[in-house]
C-alpha cells in the first residue's frame, strides 16, 4: 500500500491506473478506523481493481465547540489496517493542501433543503462541508465507485443528492451499519464513551426497533406520539435526545399516512459522545 499527501502524484498514480483499464473505488474516512470502515474497504475491493482510501479530519464539517481538535488521529494503527484490508492506497492530505486560502476564501458545494434537515439543523454547515470535502476528493481521485456506510443515512442521501445533481460520474453504493455484539453502531466517537455509558449506549438502537415494530400496529397517524415517546425513552435512560424522527426514507421528510419505505434517524447526545443511528422501515402496500 502507497501512502501520498501530494494531491498532484494521488492523480498521476490513478490516472495510470485507469490507462491500464481498471475499475477504481474509493472509500473517504477521518481516521481512526474501526470495523465499519474496514468494512467498506472489503465491500471496495469486491467491486474494483483498485481502493483508494483518505484520511482527512475536514475542519470545514465541524461547527464552533465542537470536537475538532480532540478528534482521535491514529494514523499508524490506520495504515496497518488499511494494508491488512487490501488498500492499494492512502490519500492523507494536509489541510493547508486542500484548503489553501483557508475555510473563508474556500468555495464550497451545498445541497439545499436536504442538508438544513435533522443533523444539519442541529450543526448549521456541517453538510457544506462534507459536499464540499467530497466534492474535492472525488475530483481528485476520480473514482469509479465510493463507498460510504449507512450508520450516516442522511450524509449518504446529501452525497447522492450532489452526485445525481452535478452530474458526477460516481456510483455512490451505501453499505449496511456495522454494529458491535450488543447492536451498538460502531463509530469512531464511541471511544468518547466511559465505562457506564458504553452500558447505555446500545438503548439508542433499542428505542429504534421498538419504535419500527409499534409503527405497523399503531399507523403513521401516531408518527408524532411515537417520536415523543422515543424521545422520553432515552431522557428517561441517561440520553440527551437532539431528534427522534420517523421519515420518508427517500426524502428524509416526515412520514405521512400511505408511505412504506421509510427511516428512522435518531441523534442524541451521551456524555461526550454525539451518537447517531437509524433504521430502515419497509411497510406493506
Amino acid at each position: 500500500m502507497q501512502t501520498l499527501s501530494d494531491p498532484h502524484r494521488l492523480h498521476q498514480l490513478v490516472n495510470q491506473w485507469r490507462l491500464a483499464g481498471e475499475r477504481v473505488a474509493f472509500v473517504p474516512t477521518m481516521g481512526n478506523l474501526h470495523d465499519g470502515h474496514i468494512e467498506l474497504v472489503h465491500q471496495a475491493r469486491a467491486r474494483a481493481d483498485r481502493v483508494v482510501a483518505s484520511i482527512f479530519v475536514n475542519p470545514m464539517q465541524f461547527g464552533a465547540g465542537e470536537d475538532l481538535d480532540a478528534y482521535p488521529r491514529t494514523l499508524d494503527a490506520d495504515k496497518t489496517r488499511l494494508f491488512d484490508a487490501g488498500c492499494d492506497l492512502l490519500f492523507t492530505p494536509e489541510v493547508s493542501l486542500l484548503y489553501p486560502a483557508g475555510l473563508g476564501q474556500q468555495t464550497y458545494v451545498e445541497v439545499p433543503g436536504l442538508s438544513d434537515l435533522h443533523c444539519g439543523a442541529s450543526r448549521p454547515g456541517h453538510f457544506r462541508g462534507v459536499t464540499t470535502i467530497v466534492c474535492k476528493l472525488f475530483n481528485l481521485v476520480q473514482p469509479d465507485i465510493a463507498c460510504f456506510g449507512q450508520k450516516d443515512y442522511q450524509q449518504l442521501a446529501v452525497i447522492r443528492a450532489m452526485v445525481r445533481d452535478l452530474n458526477m460520474p460516481v456510483e455512490v453504493i451505501g453499505i449496511p451499519t456495522v454494529r458491535e455484539a450488543d447492536g451498538l453502531a460502531m463509530s469512531s466517537r464511541n471511544g468518547y464513551l466511559t465505562k457506564s455509558e458504553r452500558s447505555l449506549a446500545p438503548e439508542l438502537k433499542r428505542t429504534l426497533d421498538i419504535t419500527a415494530q409499534a409503527i405497523p400496529e399503531l399507523g403513521l397517524e401516531q408518527r408524532a406520539e411515537l417520536e415523543q415517546q422515543a424521545e422520553q425513552r432515552l431522557a428517561d435512560r441517561g440520553f440527551e435526545p437532539d431528534f427522534f424522527r420517523i421519515c420518508q426514507a427517500h426524502t428524509l421528510a416526515p412520514a405521512q399516512p400511505g408511505d412504506t419505505e421509510l427511516v428512522i434517524l435518531a441523534a442524541a447526545q451521551l456524555g461526550r459522545a454525539r451518537l447517531i443511528d437509524n433504521l430502515q422501515v419497509d411497510l406493506p402496500h
